[in-house]
């Protein structure tokens, strides 16, 4: 059995990956403190994976409960998920980003080191890349200058360290992930996005305004140079992603490796609630706001490295993400929160 420490292992992206890696011959260890997510995912997770989840209930920062997971089980491997990740409350709130994120990767990286575990997947961002130069993104573009947020500065200062770390000792497997915009949920409608509040993301915030929740969308600026003024994303379902994860393991190797996990097509916000009223005959109404500091106009991938190397690339579509989202959203209107 081989088993993979999953931090932050109950929330959304970590939730669907963990049913991959139980799919693929994996043992799913998790850790997370809840902050953002529910244990009713780690429940509904094991119950559609068929495993029996180890979970334990923590902050990733408390270095004596990573040593005790670590003394507990042989862990093989990790795949950092942990840390918080709103672009928006990251430019309100800084420290508290730079304390979490960066605290919690080098707590979990010397209990790694204590224990003699060296392969590490990172669940890093595009938001590194900050405000593109040249589109689309390839793993050599340019990463690090004029990033518009704190989040994106704590993922670009872990891909640092994870750096430094390869260079100081070359038998560590270290991966990095740069993720676009996961959207979707999985195809049972038991598990999804799942925020705490008023969405940050966007597909939530149309799900919870389909669902009634929310009045109507707010659409962050509509004056961007870009084909009719929203913001252009690349949306990558979150199975997709998930089975990224896995390949990522499977092709893990010496050194530090960085890979694009993204569909390598832009979709403005516009043409993503389209979609979703088309295909769930749904009417979503919006209104255009001011834009959100730390955004940008447009970001997508290019994705061929991941192709070429772990034989991944993505093969559902923006229409499955919609069908899927809303299928999550329409039978558990509070998400999982049974009340």
């Amino acid at each position: 059995m081989i088993n993979i420490l999953v931090t932050g292992g109950a929330g959304y992206i970590a939730s669907h990956t963990n049913i991959e890696l139980a799919a693929a011959g994996y043992v799913p260890i998790i850790i997370d403190n809840l902050s953002n997510s529910s244990k009713e995912a780690v429940i509904r997770t094991g119950e559609l994976a068929q495993y029996q989840s180890i979970f334990y209930e923590g902050d990733v920062r408390n270095q004596e409960l990573i040593e005790k997971i670590f003394s507990e089980h042989h862990i093989d491997a990790v795949i950092h998920f942990a840390g918080l990740k709103s672009v928006g409350e990251s430019v309100q709130k800084p420290l508290k980003y730079y304390q979490n994120n960066i605290d919690s990767t080098l707590v979990l990286l010397e209990a790694m080191r204590n224990h003699d575990c060296k392969t590490i997947v990172f669940s890093s961002s595009a938001t590194v890349y900050g405000d593109p130069l040249e589109l689309p993104l390839t793993e050599s573009s340019r990463v690090g200058f004029e990033l518009t947020n704190p989040y994106g500065k704590t993922k670009y200062f872990i891909e640092e360290i994870l750096r430094d770390l390869a260079v100081s000792d070359p038998t560590w497997n270290i991966t990095i992930l740069r993720y676009f915009n996961p959207i979707g949920a999985h195809p049972s409608g038991r598990i999804g996005e799942n925020p705490s509040g008023i969405p940050n993301n966007l597909l939530p915030f149309i799900s919870q305004v389909a669902v009634g929740r929310l009045d109507k969308l707010r659409i962050f600026g509509d004056d961007y140079s870009t084909p009719d003024g929203t913001g252009v994303r690349d949306y990558i379902h979150v199975m997709d992603l998930a089975r990224g994860h896995v390949a990522a393991l499977a092709h893990s190797k010496p050194g530090i490796h960085i890979y694009n996990l993204g569909s390598g097509k832009g979709t403005s916000v516009l043409d993503l609630v389209h979609a979703f009223e088309k295909e769930n005959s749904v009417t979503i109404p919006y209104e255009a706001v001011p834009r959100r500091p730390g955004d940008i106009a447009a970001c997508y991938a290019d994705a061929r490295k991941a192709k070429l190397e772990l034989d991944w690339y993505t093969e559902l579509t923006i229409e499955d993400a919609v069908r899927d989202a809303w299928n999550w959203q329409s039978h558990n209107p509070n998400g999982y929160d049974k009340s």
